[in-house]
């Protein structure tokens, strides 16, 4: 897919963004849902919580780029909140009608972000990031999520993620 940045400080994250993209139905492909809310006795999230966190996280960067809307299941992810005890979440399948929706829109909103909207500064309340900085560290935590449901699967005895 060809990557056309009106910035070119994003160019490097829209490939990481394309992966991603490609990889978090991957790494979800064919885990049942008796498995993606298998904790196998720890406090780990689970499967589902992750993938559903991921398309929160999507949605979240979509909103604060000037896409309205949310996923399905916004009232188990709003405002951060970790995972719920005996709740239980969407089939996977949703999740990922959820994230094959957003992520077109939102690719389009990172190839286009301007300087401006990127040098905003975020108050965390607890201190001030750059809105691109804060398209880094999401989309590196993307990263980081779909690495844990890769591991999931083999815990869980499903074959290894195909990265082809």
């Amino acid at each position: 897919m060809e990557i056309k940045t009106t910035n070119e400080r994003m160019y490097a994250l829209l490939v990481l963004f394309d992966m991603h993209t490609s990889f978090y139905s991957k790494a979800i492909s064919g885990i049942t849902t008796r498995d993606a809310h298998n904790r196998l006795n720890t406090k780990a999230n689970h499967v589902s919580w992750l993938a559903g966190s991921l398309v929160e996280q999507r949605y979240e960067l979509a909103n604060m780029l000037g896409i309205p809307g949310n996923q399905a299941a916004h009232n188990l992810f709003e405002n951060h909140q970790g995972i719920i005890e005996n709740a239980t979440y969407p089939p996977l399948s949703e999740f990922n009608e959820d994230w094959d929706k957003i992520s077109p829109l939102l690719r389009d909103a990172l190839m286009n972000v301007t300087d401006a909207k990127l040098n905003e500064q975020i108050d965390m309340g607890s201190e001030k990031m750059s809105s691109y900085d804060l398209i880094a560290f999401i989309i590196y935590r993307e990263a980081n999520c779909i690495g844990q449901i890769a591991l999931w699967r083999r815990l869980l005895g499903y074959e290894a993620i195909k990265y082809d």
